[in-house]
């Protein structure tokens, strides 16, 4: 047992190395594609919207909480609100719609 969890460990370690490292030494040039650039560019985001989006759903007793707060997290950052009141605006959505339902 020992022996084979030093090997999915070995394993894991060498894939994580790999993936960093490859793009370094492959690609020595500056991008110029125009849909590669965008493409790297929206990577960062895209991972942390899919990492965070089901956890503000299922965070909450019912979905319905989540997703309201969500679509007031939303709103109120598309007007410009900073990010400290977007978050207790959310937070106290959740908590009087939890409340009631």
């Amino acid at each position: 047992m020992n022996r084979s969890v030093n090997i999915y460990i070995l394993v894991m370690a060498l894939t994580t190395y790999l993936i960093r490292v490859l793009p370094l030494t492959l690609i020595r040039r500056e991008i110029r594609n125009k849909t590669l650039r965008s493409f790297l560019y929206y990577v960062p985001y895209v991972t942390l919207s899919v990492m965070t989006f089901p956890a503000m759903l299922e965070a909450t007793n019912s979905i319905y909480s989540g997703a309201a707060a969500m679509i007031v997290g939303i709103l109120l950052a598309w007007i410009g609100v900073g990010l400290f009141p977007v978050a207790v605006t959310s937070c106290v959505v959740v908590f009087i719609l939890e409340l009631f339902l």
